[in-house]
């Protein structure tokens, strides 16, 4: 294994040929911002791992061309460290920042505290943050709320490698592999030609891998709800426990309204509530037949609806609660044909 620029070089100098890979002064795995990239690699393998050097801070070794468009085999190029440098660029950057924040002796005191427990709750609060900057079309938000996801693994992979647990190669070692076995007709003799035939392929390496006896085995059951029931509701459907077309959901859909109308007469709580979860289940799977996403279609409702409401409060003349229906009605269809 090579773990040295030295032993890099040497390499390239007595077999000609290596691939893109990059080293830092002293090992592999040291902090340190010096980087030697070998070739072969074209210019946009090699800008990859330019993210954060200045210009002007790069230069070719073993290389009698002036130019940078590629590397070609027996040609590489060194980056040496900067001065006053905290991290390497980009990607790797971003996992020494990480690793100098939970450094035992000299890192942050409140990264430090952190646990694979504790850091869920953040987990799912930058992910619907990333998703409202995704709403919005944000592109800054975006980039920055996926920085703020992406750091989150980061962090669980620096706490599992100081307890000797795994590290973030192996992490991204593990799910490579994963998406290669479950993709056989990318990168095997399979064939699928749509969606459905990709997911049904999909499903049946993950039964394989994971020994499960159920299609349905595996839901993340904290998820939020109208997610899991739209999982589950497509799982079963693939089965083969499905409607033959969406008239079939329809009438299933006022079926589960009456027996709700009629738990409601007659009923007690728990029957009520199990009528109403039936009924709930049956119009995630009309947004699954329309293909819609349940979760977003009520989210996007929400804002309007949060939008309009305060509308009203700003159109209003005295509080909301001391309003007459009429002037309800009057001030809901100004908010909902304005802008």
């Amino acid at each position: 294994m090579i773990q040295t620029i030295e032993e890099a070089i040497a390499k390239i100098a007595r077999n000609g040929e290596g691939q893109i890979v990059h080293a830092s002064s002293r090992t592999l795995t040291d902090l340190r911002v010096d980087r030697l990239i070998l070739g072969p690699g074209t210019r946009e393998d090699v800008d990859w791992y330019l993210v954060g050097w200045p210009a002007g801070a790069a230069y070719v070794l073993l290389s009698a061309r002036p130019d940078l468009l590629d590397l070609s085999q027996g040609e590489a190029l060194f980056l040496p460290a900067q001065k006053e440098a905290i991290h390497r660029g980009g990607l790797q950057g971003l996992a020494d920042v990480v690793g100098r924040l939970m450094e035992p002796e000299t890192g942050c005191p409140w990264d430090l505290e952190q646990t694979h427990f504790t850091l869920k709750k953040y987990l799912i609060e930058e992910a619907y943050e990333l998703i409202e900057a995704i709403d919005r079309e944000d592109r800054e938000g975006m980039m920055e709320e996926l920085g703020d996801v992406l750091l989150q693994p980061m962090m669980h992979a620096e706490i599992a490698n100081r307890r000797a647990d795994f590290n973030l190669q192996q992490v991204a070692q593990q799910q490579a592999e994963k998406l290669v076995r479950r993709h056989p007709h990318v990168f095997g003799d399979k064939v699928a030609n749509t969606s459905e035939e990709v997911l049904a392929n999909w499903d049946k390496v993950k039964r394989t891998e994971k020994a499960r006896t159920s299609i349905l085995e595996g839901v993340p059951m904290a998820m939020p709800q109208l997610l899991c029931a739209l999982e589950v509701s497509k799982r079963a459907a693939r089965a083969g426990f499905e409607w033959p077309n969406l008239e079939g959901v329809f009438e299933k859909l006022h079926e589960e309204l009456a027996e709700l109308h009629q738990a409601i007469v007659s009923g007690g709580k728990r029957e009520q509530a199990d009528e109403l979860g039936d009924l709930l289940f049956t119009v995630v799977n009309v947004a699954r037949w329309l293909k819609i996403d349940p979760e977003d279609a009520l989210r996007v409702m929400l804002t309007r609806f949060t939008k309009r409401f305060q509308m009203m409060e700003q159109s209003s003349d005295q509080p909301l609660s001391e309003l007459s229906p009429e002037r309800w009605d009057e001030l809901w269809e100004q908010a909902k044909a304005g802008p």
